[in-house]
């Protein structure tokens, strides 16, 4: 009985990270990755077949795939994140009326989120150790 909650605890926060992942997409503060990223582990320990799914997605399987097996971020994501993030955020902290609390919490969540993603390898340990 206790395992089957257990299960069901991690089958709808995978749920629950995949729809926050997805929002995420259209707004500039909730990224996705990470979001895909707990949604994998959550299924790792719920749903092997909605594991499965993410690990073979076109868009985000690779993704997910390396930061299981090596806790990496390729380079090429990194890029594209970082894209995102400053393109989501220039407008409305430039040209939009509100709150300066706000516009200063929305830019530190940024650096934050950038100083990780940064942080992070881009390469595999034996393959950065070839170059």
């Amino acid at each position: 009985m206790r395992q089957t909650v257990i299960r069901m605890v991690y089958l709808t926060t995978g749920i629950i990270c995949v729809i926050l992942g997805l929002i995420g997409v259209a707004l500039p503060l909730l990224p996705t990755t990470p979001f895909i990223l707990v949604a994998a582990f959550c299924f790792s320990r719920s749903s092997e077949r909605l594991h499965q799914y993410l690990l073979n997605h076109k868009i985000m399987g690779g993704v997910i795939r390396e930061w299981e097996e090596h806790g990496v971020i390729p380079f090429k994501v990194k890029l594209l994140s970082t894209t995102m993030m400053l393109v989501m955020v220039t407008y409305p902290l430039l040209f939009k009326e509100f709150h300066l609390g706000l516009k200063a919490a929305m830019t530190i969540t940024i650096i934050i989120a950038l100083v990780y993603v940064w942080s992070r390898p881009s390469l595999p340990k034996a393959k950065s150790e070839e170059i």
